[in-house]
């Protein structure tokens, strides 16, 4: 078995809403755009999830929508804001073969980097932009066997690639 990780920022938010909280900002008109055209491109390349773990952030839950998946989804406070360390704890918890995670940087993008064994050659991948996508490979038993610099990038891509 391999276990396939999705690793996902969110797409891009709106800022003009002065009086929402971080946490309920949603998408812009630019940020749903990118999200689904995200998603119709994952298809595209054949990387569907089987499980979603998503920040319980708007912009998080709207981009997991909006990216168009049927599967089973944890929306958790855990995702929010976290380093690269508490969101690898809470990926290594696991069951289904081919994941998705939808989160916010630096987090995701420090996962994005210290999961890979070498680093894709597009020049956004270390800055990890909204709506960024790294779809990563792991030769292993299950989640609780990957390690940091184990996986093998398949896949990324930003929305201004794909639109």
């Amino acid at each position: 078995m391999t276990c396939t990780l999705i690793l996902i920022r969110h797409a891009k938010s709106d800022w003009n809403l002065e009086d929402l909280s971080d946490h309920s900002r949603p998408l812009n008109p630019r940020g749903r755009d990118g999200a689904a055209a995200m998603g119709h491109w994952l298809r595209a390349q054949g990387h569907v999830p089987e499980a979603a773990l998503v920040s319980s952030a708007a912009r998080t839950t709207e981009t997991f929508q909006r990216l168009g998946f049927d599967v089973p989804v944890q929306n958790t406070s855990e995702l929010y804001l976290k380093n690269s360390d508490a969101m690898f704890r809470i990926l290594r918890k696991a069951t289904a073969p081919v994941m998705l995670m939808v989160g916010h940087n630096p987090g995701i993008g420090e996962m994005a980097w210290r999961l890979c064994a070498t680093r894709p050659a597009h020049s956004r991948f270390a800055d990890y932009p909204t709506c960024a996508t790294l779809v990563v490979s792991f030769g292993a038993q299950g989640w609780n066997d990957i390690g940091w610099h184990t996986g093998q990038p398949m896949d990324f891509a930003i929305p201004s690639d794909i639109l």
